[in-house]
């Protein structure tokens, strides 16, 4: 995992709005704590007029952040950081103009607090409501892509959740000038400024002290490689929703159209090679491999893409270098893809299982026996039938942004917006309603329920 970033501010016009309230983890989250109770008796207009607030002061000082942002990127490249960090670091005027619609965008969204996610009323006459309420302290731990910083605030502030954001040291002056736009933006609002926070400090104890604020930090959320995902995981005392590599396939089945597969293919392999959802594996069936692989196989080297494969797909170029097997599990974030031949769907399921990583998996066909067989047989986040894995976006979805693909089970999975952000509460209205000592309500089967509590 890199070094985190400092806290600081990077505008000195407005020293109200550092990036950090307090100079240790636990006064910073001590600070979000009390900014969520606030938070979660907020008024979705009031937190929409912060969202158009941060929005405006994104475009205002977008100079700023990419002279921030300028040097990351310089220490990047004289570091020798690869290609893909490169890619994923920068931070221009048209990305800072997209971040400023992203947020109009999700300000934009229904306000998901207090929707009614189901509800009944008891035989005895008890009206059972269940709502969508904040998770209240969100710590999200990213690498590398500034743009999270601003995803991750206004997120947490839309589901009236406080942030605690830890980037890594790659992009530390880029995150602290963002954080430093976002608090100045709350400054002038109904949403307290400690709703989001830069965490304090620059070593690697400090994210482990976030890791152990158990009761202080209500979830985490990793965001970026295998490594610093595990790491979290595996040390964390509080709750963490797991946001998974992708090494996604696109499986070119036997009644795909040759077209459509390639169009497909080539969207999820070189659209943007540096992200998650990129696909990172091809799987082609045995009876479209003759006349399917030697275009694709040209189309992948006129983008520099370089394929690594199995016996049969080499046969059919010999600028195919051969696959390992490490080859099949790797998020190569690059120009590089696996391919393998596979005589059936099944084999093709059955590669997925053993190699892929629960993210996105595409089927190109025409079958739509085949598509729902594809589908039900792999446990992933997500399925495309004909479509991009590229697709498996939280904007491209409708979600307005999103804080990750989750590939766990529990809670949240797939593209995580604002409902994900948020639990459940139960809310009972009742007129003088008492449990009693008569035993369960009318209609109500001890049986059924265990015997009465």
């Amino acid at each position: 995992m890199e070094a985190p970033t400092t806290s600081g501010a990077v505008h000195a016009r407005h020293p109200v709005c550092t990036s950090s309230a307090a100079g240790t983890v636990r006064e910073a989250a001590l600070a979000a704590r009390s900014a969520a109770t606030r938070m979660a008796t907020t008024s979705g207009a009031q937190r929409d007029a912060a969202l158009a607030a941060i929005a405006a002061r994104l475009t205002a000082r977008t100079q700023e952040i990419r002279a921030a942002n300028h040097r990351d990127l310089e220490a990047a490249r004289a570091a020798g950081k690869p290609e893909s960090v490169l890619d994923r670091l920068v931070l221009g005027a048209e990305q800072v103009a997209a971040l400023a619609d992203m947020v109009r965008e999700v300000a934009r969204q229904a306000d998901p607090l207090g929707s009614a996610v189901d509800g009944h009323v008891a035989p005895s006459g008890l009206e059972v409501r269940r709502i969508r309420v904040p998770l209240g302290v969100v710590g999200m731990i990213y690498e590398g892509r500034p743009n999270v910083t601003v995803d991750a605030a206004v997120l947490c502030l839309k589901s009236g959740n406080a942030a605690l954001l830890r980037g890594s040291s790659t992009a530390r002056h880029t995150n602290a000038a963002l954080i430093d736009v976002v608090r100045e933006a709350l400054s002038g609002t109904a949403v307290p400024v400690d709703a989001v926070q830069q965490v304090p400090g620059t070593t690697h104890e400090s994210v482990h002290e976030l890791m152990s604020l158990r009761g202080l930090v209500d979830v985490l959320v990793p965001r970026g490689g295998r490594e610093l995902i595990r790491s979290v995981v595996h040390r964390a005392a509080v709750p963490v929703i797991e946001t998974g590599v992708g090494n996604c396939h696109v499986y070119v089945d036997e009644h795909a159209d040759p077209d459509m597969a390639l169009a497909v293919l080539l969207d999820a392999k070189t659209q943007r090679p540096s992200v998650c959802n990129a696909a990172e594996s091809l799987l082609v069936h045995a009876s479209v491999a003759p006349v399917f692989l030697p275009r694709a196989l040209a189309a992948l080297a006129g983008r520099q893409v370089t394929v690594h494969g199995d016996d049969r797909v080499r046969a059919y170029s010999t600028a195919v270098v051969p696959a390992t097997d490490e080859d099949w599990g790797r998020e190569y974030l690059s120009l590089d893809i696996a391919a393998a031949v596979v005589g059936s769907l099944e084999e093709a399921v059955d590669h997925i299982r053993l190699h892929g990583s629960g993210h996105t998996e595409a089927i190109v066909t025409d079958s739509q026996a085949a598509a729902r067989r594809f589908a039900l047989a792999l446990d992933t986040a997500v399925v495309a039938v004909n479509a991009s894995t590229r697709l498996a976006d939280g904007a491209e979805l409708g979600l307005g942004t999103e804080l990750g693909i989750s590939t766990q089970k529990l809670h949240a999975r797939g593209p995580m917006g604002l409902t994900a952000l948020t639990t459940t509460q139960y809310v009972l209205l009742g007129d003088g309603h008492v449990r009693g000592d008569s035993g369960p309500a009318p209609g109500l089967s001890c049986d059924v329920l265990g015997g009465p509590a």
